[in-house]
């Protein structure tokens, strides 16, 4: 498994990081002991980093994420690479709530969840236009201070949010939505984040399930799952993608790889991206994955691949307030 700094943080990580979103309640129904044996599957692979968030089923995702780590962390805690997200509160009045109080708090509640004594990286969930910029960022520095976080970073900041929080204290990392058929970010916030060496770790890697090759247009989801409400899988915009994914897979098998691992490794190719955050809940499907890392790509290759997805429909994601 190839490693990478991870930006001004310093972090050593593996530029595949298991992301636990599909472990939280919103992608339907699960088998738990079938994603304990993904994530120690992604371990088996190289993988040392992995992703969470207080808001993935409201610490169902974190302690899933520690039971399955638990022989690692009790053996060599500095042998994984633990992130987190908080700041947000899905259904209530506010949702976006990184307040001083409500940051220590929810640190305080991962803390719990995960079984561990502090977290690698405390990444800000959604910005928060509601509350100062410097109170966040200060509270999160008294955190570090006190040594129950080590790293802070953010999540869905545009430029102009990182550079309210650079004010105050730097921002270390990035966590941004960004896959073949969303790409806005190119604009903004990367290249602010590539000027000031922000460690930029990548959400959506495959599409939420679109760049997989998996769907067909007759495909469903449960209604706990938040692509039942999303527009960008239903109707004409999802059959568009579907086609252009046809057309992926022709060119992913003429370089002996799954139209996820292109994908995967379209992402990795892009200057300023050191991280794609990819998600399983079977051992198989992290497996595949992982070896996308190790995909080569040419200049031609990712020229191509560009061309074939300029037919897709771009797409957006959920957000605190909802889905679109």
């Amino acid at each position: 498994m190839q490693t990478i700094t991870l930006g001004r943080s310093g972090l050593n990580v593996s530029r595949i990081c298991f992301g636990t979103w599909q472990i939280g309640g919103d992608w339907g129904s699960f088998d738990e002991d079938a994603a304990i044996g993904a994530i120690r599957q992604a371990r088996e692979l190289g993988v040392t980093f992995f992703d969470t968030a207080q808001a993935y089923g409201f610490g169902a995702s974190e302690e899933l994420l520690g039971k399955a780590l638990r022989p690692d962390l009790e053996r060599d805690r500095d042998s994984v690479v633990i992130a987190t997200k908080g700041g947000i509160d899905p259904g209530s009045d506010r949702p976006r709530k990184a307040t001083r109080e409500y940051l220590r708090s929810g640190v305080e509640q991962s803390l719990r969840h995960l079984g561990v004594d502090h977290i690698d990286l405390y990444q800000v969930h959604w910005p928060d236009e509601q509350t100062p910029a410097e109170e966040t960022a200060s509270a999160l520095q008294e955190l570090v201070d006190e040594g129950k976080i080590r790293h802070a970073g953010v999540s869905n900041y545009d430029s102009a949010q990182l550079a309210a929080f650079d004010r105050t204290r730097p921002v270390e990392t990035l966590q941004p939505p960004y896959h073949l058929l969303r790409r806005d970010i190119e604009t903004d916030p990367l290249p602010y984040a590539r000027e000031n060496d922000i460690g930029v770790l990548v959400y959506s890697s495959l599409g939420s399930g679109l760049l997989t090759g998996a769907l067909t247009a007759d495909s469903t989801f449960e209604e706990s799952d938040w692509r039942s409400q999303s527009s960008a899988f239903q109707g004409e915009n999802f059959r568009r993608n579907l086609a252009v994914v046809d057309e992926l897979k022709e060119f992913a098998a003429g370089k002996n790889a799954s139209v996820s691992q292109i994908a995967i490794a379209w992402t990795l190719a892009k200057p300023g991206i050191h991280v794609a955050i990819v998600g399983a809940r079977r051992a198989r499907n992290i497996a595949d994955s992982v070896a996308a890392a190790d995909v080569q790509l040419t200049a031609d290759d990712i020229a191509e691949i560009e061309r074939i997805t300029a037919a897709g429909v771009p797409v957006t994601g959920a957000s605190p307030e909802g889905i679109a």
